[in-house]
């Protein structure tokens, strides 16, 4: 009996320990983001996410900082390995979490970054892909605000792009906002991202 105390014991110091590691390697890869260190960022987004194979949010927000890193970037070179990482990255985390919304809003990111950078080039061949990821993570979790904000401020750009009126998706915004509010992340590293954006998408509406 007192074996198997130990046992249990050692197991459940083992796993703390593991969980500790992961805790503090991940607020340190969001401390060099934070502080502009894209890459030291990027490179401990990628050890976490192979010391954590079962874990899809390390390479979800090693995608998620190569991406953000590409917008407004001119260099093709800087883009093209970004972007390259950041699809790495998120494939990665498709395979631990398939039908995964979060996920496939940082799909969409990649891509919208491709045609941020080149709509010439990208955007015939990637915004219809960008439309039908916004439309599936809608119908899988037509309440999650970061779904419901990234179709909405897709669809206003691309309204822009044509000329319309982007009036129409204010609504989806506000929306967004709504569940913003009673959005509770499943943990401290969950996706909880967006909702400043909306707040100033809405004022510039109003």
């Amino acid at each position: 009996m007192k074996k198997t105390v130990t046992l249990v014991l050692l197991c459940m110091a083992t796993m703390v320990s593991a969980q500790d590691k992961f805790t503090s390697g991940m607020q340190k890869a969001f401390e060099y983001w934070g502080n502009g260190d894209i890459l030291e960022a990027s490179n401990l987004f990628d050890r976490i996410s192979m010391a954590e194979p079962d874990n899809w949010l390390p390479s979800y927000y090693g995608a998620q900082v190569n991406t953000v890193a590409s917008f407004g970037e001119q260099d093709e070179g800087k883009v093209t390995q970004q972007l390259g990482k950041a699809q790495e990255f998120i494939d990665l985390a498709k395979a631990i979490s398939p039908n995964n919304p979060e996920i496939m809003v940082q799909q969409a990111m990649i891509y919208t970054a491709w045609i941020a950078f080149d709509g010439a080039t990208y955007g015939m061949t990637l915004s219809g892909k960008v439309v039908a990821l916004y439309q599936k993570a809608l119908e899988l979790a037509p309440e999650n605000p970061r779904v419901v904000f990234s179709k909405a401020e897709w669809d206003m750009g691309s309204a822009r792009y044509f000329g319309q009126d982007t009036a129409p998706f204010c609504k989806d915004v506000e929306r967004a906002l709504e569940l913003f509010a009673k959005f509770k992340p499943e943990s401290a590293f969950h996706p909880n991202w967006g909702k400043d954006r909306a707040e100033e998408i809405v004022k510039n509406c109003k």
